[in-house]
């Protein structure tokens, strides 16, 4: 059994400069951009397949501001010694919080988030649901942190979730891999481009 197109929706977590441009936040702290450049080009092809195949496509954009930053974030922080300016990725109106490479068109969604789960605090659902979808394909960055957020939440508010191996992306491969495999032992269906793009390209009366 492959991934449906049918009552399906892609969704793009955080592919954003702050995230995965090597003169973003996480770039300029020194993370390791390389697993980020390959999954991104792989989103890409998922989202014109996507569009192709009248899967809609949700671009997932972390969006903050000062005023919604956090309390428990930053208290975690100061716990930890990490420095409260931490939390000011993908700040409202900078070059940061724009996509970076992979920017939606006419006919896609874009919900903005000001937490890990694209779920928390934003209008998903009501978007999910007048589409009528009930099966998430779920691709971004980070793979362990608003990417597995995201899945976790989705699933358990009842969506068939898949989760795209090689269209997702950590600074670390360990985190990728171990993400990976918890969200495939308790969540979601792992899953690898190229299988989706042939699922996708099925005729009618196929997979749709």
């Amino acid at each position: 059994m492959g991934v449906p197109s049918e009552n399906t929706a892609l969704l793009v977590v955080d592919v954003q400069n702050d995230f995965c441009a090597p003169d973003g936040m996480m770039g300029r702290l020194g993370a390791d951009l390389s697993q980020v450049e390959p999954a991104v080009g792989r989103i890409g092809r998922l989202i014109e397949a996507a569009r192709a195949a009248a899967v809609p496509v949700v671009f997932v954009r972390l969006v903050t501001a000062a005023h919604t930053d956090s309390k428990a974030m930053l208290a975690w922080y100061s716990r930890q010694g990490i420095d409260a300016s931490a939390a000011a990725v993908c700040r409202e109106g900078t070059a940061g919080a724009e996509g970076y490479k992979l920017f939606p068109q006419k006919g896609d969604y874009v919900v903005e988030k000001q937490r890990y789960s694209a779920f928390i605090g934003t209008n998903m659902e009501l978007v999910l649901r007048r589409l009528g979808i009930d099966k998430l394909v779920v691709t971004g960055v980070t793979t362990e942190c608003c990417v597995e957020s995201t899945v976790r939440d989705g699933f358990m508010l009842d969506y068939e979730t898949f989760v795209v191996a090689d269209g997702c992306a950590a600074y670390e491969s360990g985190l990728h891999d171990m993400s990976l495999k918890l969200m495939g032992l308790n969540f979601a269906s792992i899953v690898e481009t190229e299988s989706v793009l042939a699922d996708w390209a099925e005729p009618k009366g196929g997979l749709r």
